[in-house]
């Protein structure tokens, strides 16, 4: 039984203990980017999982250890820093007469 099978299990066996108890579920709506949610829905589907199940892993693992499960992290390429240091690259190119190119990146 792998990670995911007895956290469904714990899950679904949970979900029966609070609807015995009384507790109810809720539903959550947002919204995503269309290719977003399919690749979302392949990806469980792989796994095993439905998308509903997916988020109430991850709603489970926030609620109970307060934190994002994985590292959120701002890419460092869309800085304020790099952009103006690109920008003036292209600045000093086009006011230089250089070329543009497109850079191999299979080395």
């Amino acid at each position: 039984m792998t990670y995911i099978d007895l956290f469904i299990t714990y899950s679904y066996c949970m979900a029966r203990e609070e609807k015995r108890m009384g507790h109810q579920t809720v539903n959550i709506n947002f919204r995503m980017d269309a290719e977003l949610k399919s690749n979302l829905e392949k990806a469980c589907q792989e796994l095993g999982l439905t998308p509903t199940a997916a988020f109430t892993i991850f709603a489970t693992k926030v609620a109970r250890e307060r934190r994002i499960p994985f590292e959120v992290a701002v890419d460092p390429f869309y800085s304020e820093r790099n952009m103006a240091r690109l920008r003036k690259s292209i600045a000093q190119m086009e006011s230089t007469g250089g070329t543009i190119h497109e850079v191999d990146v299979s080395d």
